[in-house]
């Protein structure tokens, strides 16, 4: 381990760093996506706060920010535009008026079926069974939180 420890001091190649690895597969993917959401009337940011009401509707604008691990500012003008879409609704909180609460419409609610095609698309396109694709998601997922989990928290200073 000591010898792989010590390469790591010296360049790598850009085919061997795995961020460009993660980084291209990402491009690939989306490029998968396009004409499918494009079929939707949606992008892929979008698609992905739908994928998150589907799993469970009525999210506060907090709740879906950290699952996508954006700023709420970040999140608000693409909830906007799905509003103006008539996909989903936004509603104040009753219980607090500061909370922002994100509900499928009816509309919202159909697309479902629609995109299930998606990942259909995935598997067939990268020739790899749903293990194998299962497997990496996981691994990835293992990798993002151990790099979050590991960096130094940035004070902001008054």
């Amino acid at each position: 381990m000591g010898d792989k420890v010590s390469e790591m001091n010296t360049p790598l190649d850009l085919d061997s760093h795995l961020c460009l690895g993660i980084y291209s597969a990402n491009l690939a993917i989306q490029r998968t996506y396009k004409p499918l959401l494009d079929e939707l009337g949606i992008t892929y940011p979008q698609y992905l706060v739908l994928n998150l009401l589907w799993s469970r509707n009525q999210q506060t604008v907090g709740e879906l920010a950290k699952k996508l691990q954006l700023e709420p500012s970040t999140l608000t003008p693409m909830l906007k535009r799905l509003e103006l879409s008539s996909l989903v609704e936004r509603i104040r909180n009753p219980e607090n008026e500061r909370q922002v609460i994100i509900g499928l419409t009816k509309q919202g609610l159909a697309i479902q079926n629609d995109a299930g095609c998606i990942t259909a698309a995935l598997l067939e396109m990268s020739s790899l069974d749903i293990n194998t694709i299962e497997d990496m998601n996981r691994d990835v997922r293992i990798l993002r939180d151990n790099l979050y989990r590991n960096q130094p928290k940035i004070r902001v200073s008054d």
